[in-house]
């Protein structure tokens, strides 16, 4: 579960709901990692208060901080990516020394977030070519300091578009080729972070769910070789109708939810669905069968009770 430092009560409370919710002892806590949170660095060469807080409360309870400095080239960071992703390094560290610091061997992640502006607006700009630069490097160092490294997809698309398609599939694929460990901020973005979308949710769910099957080891023997079929079938032939396929077509290729594999006339006799208007009918249809998970009601009586009583007692002011 992941929770936001803006200060050290906020950490606490949040922990505290988690530790109710896996109901464990407040001593439990320091050997069970229920929690993080992604620490951003003011760049450049900046960590304020909360994000130190959230990096000392949280490592000194054995919980886990993913250090992510969010540096754009051009803007807070070096207009060179090479320059960016120094700068990266850098505050990266600094926050993750600081969690050794506070706690010998508390969990942490190196988080590479490094992108570049648009320098005839000066809006951030994502998906780049040089977003996947940055990604692919940030991994290289993660590895070498055998860190888990956390990547992003992201965009800067203000709609539902190509744009926003091919700018997700750039920034997983820099995340994927980085060896991301966490993908955080992995479905729903758009306009830089700035905006979230239901229908962009469905989009990425598909493009992420490829990933995930293409990243599964392929296997190979006699089975999948199909040796016997290809004799079977022998020159000219089709294996719509052999055994070997009939065994195994039900479940032989990743099945999308958004993309539409029908020929021109099948598709224009189903209306034509592009994939905006397929996301929106898909994102509605899941927010309609959508059950909450279960959870004991005595938990989450407990849970509503601490609530409760902390906004009675008018709640912690945000630290900035």
């Amino acid at each position: 579960m992941n929770a936001y430092s803006l200060g050290a009560d906020r950490n606490r409370d949040a922990l505290e709901i988690l530790r109710i919710a896996h109901q464990l002892s407040d001593d439990e806590i320091d050997v069970n990692t229920i929690v993080y949170s992604v620490i951003n660095t003011s760049s450049p060469l900046r960590l304020d208060e909360p994000m130190c807080t959230g990096i000392i409360e949280y490592a000194a309870r054995n919980q886990a901080v993913v250090v992510t400095p969010f540096t754009l080239a051009g803007a807070m960071a070096p207009v060179t990516i090479a320059g960016a992703v120094a700068q990266q390094n850098a505050e990266a560290l600094a926050g993750i020394c600081l969690a050794q610091v506070v706690r010998r061997g508390a969990p942490v992640l190196y988080g590479g977030f490094t992108s570049n502006v648009d320098m005839k607006s000066g809006s951030p700009a994502f998906g780049t070519p040089e977003f996947m630069q940055a990604a692919m490097l940030g991994g290289q160092l993660a590895r070498r300091y055998r860190l888990p490294y956390r990547s992003s997809n992201v965009n800067a698309a203000n709609a539902v578009d190509a744009q926003a398609g091919y700018e997700s599939v750039f920034s997983l694929w820099g995340a994927i080729m980085g060896g991301a460990n966490l993908v955080f901020h992995g479905a729903g973005w758009l306009e830089g972070g700035l905006r979230a979308s239901y229908e962009k949710m469905v989009l990425d769910a598909d493009l992420i769910n490829m990933v995930a099957t293409w990243l599964q080891p392929l296997v190979v023997d006699d089975a999948t070789l199909a040796l016997e079929a290809i004799a079977e079938v022998g020159p000219g032939g089709h294996f719509f109708g052999v055994q070997h396929t009939q065994d195994r077509y039900r479940n032989a290729f990743y099945s999308p939810m958004v993309s539409d594999w029908r020929n021109f006339e099948s598709w224009a006799e189903a209306g034509s669905p592009t994939a905006d208007t397929k996301t929106a009918a898909l994102a509605a249809q899941l927010l309609a069968e959508y059950q909450q998970p279960p959870m004991d009601p005595a938990v989450l009586e407990e849970i509503d009770a601490f609530v409760d009583r902390r906004v009675a007692q008018g709640g912690v002011t945000t630290d900035f």
